[in-house]
């Protein structure tokens, strides 16, 4: 009889146990933002566009994802990649280069599938011996294709002067942003542009420095591969069409924002790539066959309100942002 009086706890706690071991079986996908963005956010709903079409849906309990972001701030994305640590998370997806390198300094087991970053050498994350860390795999990105991005705007534009005067600020405390300055740079040398480039620290600059670069008479604003102009680039945009300035860019998503062109990387797309890898990991259990790779989809995009505004004919290989 006594026997019988336990039964429902043992009943009730076999439960219990049942639940978590089957809990157990879901792989939880940590996934890090370091900012919010109405266009880096679409590299996230491809990588679980990507993961769902593999089979790993939250929706069918298949896998958990965890979603942080740090919103810019580097303590709170520090405490963000420690806790998915500390959880041991099946994986990792980190977009934008802050949370790509913050993860690679605090794990070297867990692997990371990167987005909206660079290689791993822009990243500075290579051993002595020049090798990517064993744990980063995804979709990064090198600075050649700004070449392309950058030589649109003299063959677009008529310069008010004599010699066309491109402007663009970058953050110089971050490393992608500073190496696409002197890029940007040296193309501008070789097309005969006077390219006139503006530092600033954060977002919160961004309004003065964009004005003050405006006040020197520039026909044409470049927005680069820099966090800071994607968090702030309502406020550039605001700034330079009461300029008259047009702006173009690198980056495909900020042309649906309101930049005229762009020769840049699908953001979406991006994300799909990295999705892809992480579903191949979950499927597999294990990183054979997977390294870190180029990003693959790009477009030759336009805004068509912004092109009329400037009056800029745009060639018929670029496609219209919807």
């Amino acid at each position: 009889m006594k026997i019988l009086k336990y039964l429902p706890l043992v009943f009730i706690l076999g439960l219990v146990l049942s639940c978590n071991s089957k809990k157990s079986d879901v792989p939880v996908v940590g996934f890090v933002d370091a900012f919010e963005d109405a266009t880096i956010s679409q590299a996230r709903t491809g990588f679980t566009d990507a993961l769902k079409k593999s089979g790993f849906s939250e929706d069918q309990h298949t896998v958990k994802i965890e979603y942080r972001n740090a919103q810019g701030d580097i303590p709170t994305l520090t405490q963000i990649v420690n806790q998915f640590v500390s959880e041991k998370v099946d994986l990792m997806g980190t977009c934008t280069t802050l949370s790509t390198v913050s993860a690679l300094q605090k794990t070297k087991t867990i692997p990371i599938f990167a987005m909206v970053s660079p290689t791993p050498e822009r990243m500075n994350v290579v051993s002595s011996t020049g090798e990517a860390p064993a744990n980063l795999f995804g979709a990064v990105e090198e600075l050649a294709y700004i070449d392309t991005s950058f030589n649109i705007i003299p063959k677009l534009l008529k310069p008010k002067g004599s010699k066309l005067v491109i402007g663009m600020i970058y953050n110089q405390s971050e490393p992608q942003s500073a190496d696409a300055m002197n890029r940007i740079k040296s193309l501008a040398d070789k097309a005969n542009v006077t390219l006139i480039a503006l530092p600033l620290n954060s977002s919160a600059d961004a309004q003065l420095v964009t004005k003050s670069l405006l006040g020197k008479n520039i026909d044409a604003f470049f927005a680069n591969p820099d966090n800071t102009v994607f968090a702030s680039f309502e406020t550039i945009l605001k700034s330079c069409n009461q300029a008259n300035v047009p702006i173009f860019t690198s980056e495909a998503g900020l042309v649906k924002r309101g930049a005229v062109a762009a020769f840049g990387a699908d953001i979406y797309q991006w994300g799909y790539q990295a999705g892809e890898q992480a579903a191949q990991f979950l499927k597999m259990h294990k990183t054979d066959g997977l390294k870190w790779e180029m990003v693959k989809v790009r477009k030759r995009v336009y805004n068509p309100e912004a092109a009329k505004k400037y009056n800029i004919t745009v060639p018929l290989n670029f496609e219209a942002v919807k």
